[in-house]
């Protein structure tokens, strides 16, 4: 699915449901959040700190939040109920884009030969576009923490995002290497593909004034599918599905 089709399954996700919600006199939140995102994918060694850092780019994203706790047809507050007081919830369209190279042991100086010469030839450009809804649970009252300027709300969420990814790989040997291992014809995509991701966060708000805010957001993302960064090794030690570490920042304004 392109990045068009994408954007209008969002408008015709949010808009309903945020007609829905303004009849009901539920307030909005917008904002913008961008930070870096770091891939963990079938590029390099897993478990090298050098190949986690080094395969890091960058997230942007258009966040929307329904705000149970303030009614904006009256300007007041809700009935004080624990739902009200304590959840929000969010919907998101997100890029992500990182650029991949093999870092770890299997690529290190002193690996010679063909083989490692393969691995160091290859790159790779991971191209995520998402959305989808996340339920945020903030701990402490929303209502104290939007009455005081200053104030911090930390929170935690969990959700789920539909995913476009669009990977390219590119490399200068045949790929024979390994037994076939990285063989194109069965190990390699550039045509991109859909998924699911699973979302859970950990952040904390800053009350910048009564109408804004700032965040910071730590979040994992799992993806349903080997595919996201183009490499699919059928091997026990390539297996597993990618994910991204994202921290991002943002900036959230109440507009009613």
């Amino acid at each position: 699915m392109n990045a068009r089709i994408l954007i209008l399954v969002l408008v015709f996700l949010i808009f309903p449901k945020q007609e829905v919600y303004s009849q009901l006199g539920f307030s909005h939140e917008v904002g913008v959040i961008v930070g870096p995102s770091s891939l963990y994918s079938d590029f390099g060694q897993r478990s090298s700190v050098e190949n986690n850092i080094g395969n890091t780019g960058i997230g942007i994203g258009i966040i929307h939040y329904i705000n149970f706790a303030y009614r904006a047809d009256c300007n007041c507050y809700t009935r004080d109920k624990y739902w009200n007081d304590h959840f929000k919830i969010r919907t998101e369209i997100a890029l992500h884009k990182v650029n991949l190279k093999h870092r770890g042991r299997w690529v290190a100086d002193d690996q010679q030969g063909q083989a490692a010469d393969f691995l160091r030839s290859m790159s790779g450009k991971a191209t995520n576009f998402e959305i989808g809804s996340q339920l945020e649970y903030f701990p402490f009252s929303i209502r104290d923490f939007s009455s005081r300027r200053g104030s911090l709300a930390p929170f935690i969420s969990a959700g789920i995002h539909f995913v476009g990814y669009n990977p390219e790989v590119t490399y200068v040997n045949d790929g024979d290497y390994y037994g076939g291992k990285y063989n194109p014809a069965t190990a390699i995509r550039q045509d991109g593909g859909n998924t699911w991701a699973f979302v859970t966060s950990i952040g904390i708000r800053y009350k910048l004034s009564t109408s804004s805010d700032l965040m910071l957001d730590s979040r994992l993302q799992y993806y349903f599918s080997n595919w996201v960064d183009g490499l699919s090794p059928d091997v026990p030690e390539n297996l597993a599905n990618e994910w991204i570490y994202w921290l991002n920042f943002g900036y959230i304004y109440y507009i009613n």
